[in-house]
């Protein structure tokens, strides 16, 4: 048995209260309280830990990830920068550094952020600095890519080649391809570049494990496919995997999960099935996201919808009917519409068929119309939401949504309204530090102080208890694991982390820079200062 004391612990059970202890035993908590009440828990050998004061939280948990993407794009470009020069400038020093024919790789940039005028970059940008690479560059929403024409040669793109569903390839005036693929577009390009190897994305994520212990998670919803399950799988075969995985599903798959009679919460405690995941839209950014009313400044565009409600009830039924739980991509007011009628009706048939009432959610929820913010809650649906959003689409919310942002990244409306809430980064779209998310969660404000003291939509703000109640407790409830995680509580799994300040006493700014200095899972340090 281990003894952890003097210590400021907070159980995030549900109670106010704060501990000094906490007795765990073969990777799971026994007990929290007083050190002198646990000792007489304890039997046989007790080793006793001093954290010197310091505080202790639940593991805390992103519960919208892409691993295998965020970990491979550790090593690609950083495209996150506040000028097109800025970014043409890291791509050709990555070019000079690559053979010839290589495949030059990037994620991270946005156009709206270079320039009050919004102006798309273009192939030729990139034909300047790379005339003998492709160069593939995906835009921080991953709704849209930036190429150069060696890339779009590869993938025979031209200036005839038709648009595919639900994608556009960007031309310009003179019907010349430019070098911007929006939504499924993308896949044109991408599907020629050399796919990464099985041991490659295992590597890659095992690299990954350990920064992200440092930012405090100990587990990750992940919506990758195929050949991130199987890493996963294979780590956690090899005694590699150190994270709790919840594993979403795409929805391509649903009818062979139903043909194999596959259900939500197969697995075990360290990797196990989530929900079915489809995609209604867009994003903002690439202004895809599929809207009632036009993007302010551009014409009649009301974004890209793929589906509407009972297309995709159609797929939430053939989940449903094997007990798959289901989770779907909703930016815009309009897809966030569909994907709540389509859920109504699901609420009926699970009913009337006397299925499971099923754990469903909306992934993002970035704007709703007023007549919907109240229906998550009446449906019993999971916003699964990523606070880290706000600060970053501030800016083009309100050009381009203008005073529809009020019920834009609204948690407040949807927490007040008895929504659950589970919180996330999106990474690699967002960096996956929780703590960034929770200060944007109680602040509305970005890392330099704007828009204001008193933030963005102030409304909408979160205490910190609630946030993190978002990375702990509500992110279990959506995995289905509420019975094992996100809080620290008897029979609980012993995953936690170590923080040297009080987070409850801090000024909210003093979150940018918190970071854990130890990190247990199963009871484990995997993490030690």
């Amino acid at each position: 048995m281990k003894l952890i004391h003097n210590a400021r612990i907070y159980p995030l059970d549900g109670s106010v209260k704060m501990a000094s202890a906490i007795l765990l035993d073969g990777g799971r908590i026994l007990a929290v309280g007083e050190m002198q009440d646990l000792e007489l828990l304890a039997h046989g050998r007790l080793d006793k830990e001093d954290m010197n004061g310091r505080t202790i939280l639940p593991g805390l948990t992103d519960a919208h990830i892409h691993i295998q993407h965020y970990a491979l794009s550790l090593a690609r470009i950083d495209c996150e920068t506040k000028s097109r020069q800025e970014c043409l400038e890291r791509v050709a020093e990555r070019v000079r550094k690559a053979r010839p024919g290589e495949w030059i790789l990037g994620h991270g940039w946005n156009h709206n952020e270079w320039s009050l005028d919004g102006k798309w970059p273009t192939a030729g940008d990139l034909d300047a600095i790379a005339p003998n690479n492709p160069v593939y560059l995906t835009v921080k929403s991953l709704h849209a890519a930036w190429a150069n024409n060696a890339a779009l040669k590869l993938a025979n793109v031209t200036d005839d080649t038709p648009d595919p569903k639900n994608g556009a390839i960007q031309r310009d005036a003179s019907g010349r391809a430019t070098g911007i693929l929006l939504e499924t577009a993308m896949q044109l390009v991408a599907d020629v570049i050399p796919e990464p190897s099985l041991s490659t994305i295992e590597t890659a994520i095992e690299k990954a494990q350990p920064i992200l212990w440092k930012m405090g998670l100990t587990g990750i919803h992940d919506f990758d496919r195929r050949d991130a399950f199987m890493a996963l799988q294979n780590l956690h075969a090899a005694g590699k995997l150190k994270l709790r995985v919840n594993k979403n599903l795409p929805v391509e798959s649903v009818q062979q999960a139903n043909d194999l009679g596959l259900r939500t919460g197969f697995g075990n405690d360290w990797l196990w099935i989530g929900s079915v995941k489809a995609f209604m839209d867009g994003a903002l950014g690439p202004h895809t996201a599929a809207m009632f009313q036009p993007y302010l400044g551009d014409g009649e565009n009301r974004g890209i919808l793929n589906m509407d409600g009972e297309e995709l009830f159609e797929l939430c039924r053939k989940a449903a009917d094997v007990g798959l739980s289901m989770t779907v991509h909703a930016i815009g007011d309009r897809a966030n519409h569909e994907v709540l009628n389509a859920y109504q009706q699901l609420r009926n048939y699970e009913k009337e068929k006397g299925l499971r009432h099923l754990r469903h959610r909306i992934e993002h929820v970035q704007i709703l119309h007023p007549d919907d913010a109240p229906r998550l809650a009446q449906l019993n649906v999971i916003a699964s939401m990523q606070p880290i959003h706000a600060p970053s689409d501030m800016s083009a919310a309100d050009r381009f949504w203008g005073e529809r942002s009020a019920l834009a990244y609204a948690w407040r409306t949807q927490l007040d309204h008895g929504a659950p809430l589970a919180f996330g980064s999106d990474a690699p779209i967002e960096s996956p530090n929780p703590f960034l998310g929770l200060h944007a969660a109680v602040t509305r404000r970005r890392t330099d102080g704007s828009p204001s003291a008193d933030g963005w939509y102030p409304e909408q703000k979160l205490t910190l208890t609630e946030a993190l109640s978002a990375y702990t407790v509500g992110a279990a409830y959506a995995a289905n694991a509420e019975n094992r995680l996100g809080k620290l509580a008897p029979n609980h799994l012993a995953d936690l982390i170590v923080l040297d300040q009080d987070i409850f006493s801090l000024d909210p700014d003093e979150l940018l820079d918190m970071h854990a200095s130890a990190t247990m899972i199963n009871g484990e340090w995997v993490l030690e200062s």
